[in-house]
């Protein structure tokens, strides 16, 4: 019943080899630091994307390369319907993704996917991965170990680190994730803050059918099964669990621990 299976919908998942239906929802997290540390990236022009300084023009990535933005038309439509739009001497470069000036790169092992933006004022700390259609807004932090399948919305002043997000996750504005997990088409309200570290010592553990599981991890922030909800300005304490369809009211707490599918907590 805690399985990844229980959980998500992993048949369009671009990165479903990190998952096992049968084991813990909690065991990607686990492995997601050896998964991506085995991924290889493309490098970007060192002249162009310099480490840890903010772009001094937008930048366009096609097939690979690394690319000036002068002499290109870009048209910033809706990023998660492919709408982005980059143009050069009169034709649509198919698949284009930009990085805009002033945002900042550090590391060389982040990988971008097609159709990407990532808005100016967002930093990106390697490792991350970037799947494609993602929008990564303005004052968005990536502090590492960050891994995004299709079309998800790392938002405005967002804080994500070590986490998972599924395709077409939404967490569009002043939220933090760390040592989380989004599922599929899950959305997240403006504030919502999932913290990650119990005061008390030790591994965070799970009830469930009368039995106390050892999840192996200190740090476990939440993972929201798909299409689960957070209303504005909640919060979730360490070792939340929401299983599909589950909604945490505005300005709810959730309490640790498992809550079934299509649970609404207040």
């Amino acid at each position: 019943m805690l399985t990844t299976q229980s959980f998500f919908d992993l048949s369009d998942c671009p990165d479903s080899d990190l998952f096992s239906k049968d084991e813990y929802v909690w065991t990607p997290l686990n492995n997601l630091a050896e998964y991506l540390d085995s991924q290889s990236f493309d490098l970007f022009d060192d002249q162009l994307v310099r480490d840890g300084v903010p772009l001094s023009e937008h930048i366009v990535i096609h097939k690979g390369k690394t690319l000036s933005g002068d002499n290109c038309d870009i048209l910033f439509g809706n990023t998660t319907q492919n709408e982005l739009q980059v143009i050069k001497n009169g034709e649509r470069m198919e698949g284009a993704s930009v990085i805009m000036a002033g945002a900042v790169l550090t590391g060389n092992r982040i990988g971008v996917g097609k159709g990407v933006l990532i808005e100016c004022g967002a930093m990106i700390k390697s490792p991350a991965k970037i799947g494609d259609c993602c929008e990564i807004r303005q004052g968005a932090y990536l502090r590492g170990y960050v891994l995004a399948g299709k079309r998800c919305v790392l938002g405005h002043t967002t804080e994500i680190k070590h986490s998972i997000l599924l395709n077409d996750a939404k967490a569009g504005h002043f939220s933090y994730l760390g040592d989380s997990i989004l599922g599929n088409s899950t959305n997240l309200g403006a504030g919502t803050k999932f913290a990650n570290l119990r005061f008390l010592p030790g591994n965070l553990t799970i009830f469930f059918n009368g039995e106390r599981i050892d999840t192996g991890r200190r740090k476990f922030g939440a993972i929201l099964g798909d299409e689960a909800q957070t209303g504005c300005n909640s919060v979730t304490n360490p070792g939340t669990i929401l299983g599909k369809g589950a909604v945490l009211m505005p300005n709810g707490t959730a309490r640790g621990g498992y809550h079934s599918d299509r649970s609404v907590l207040r």
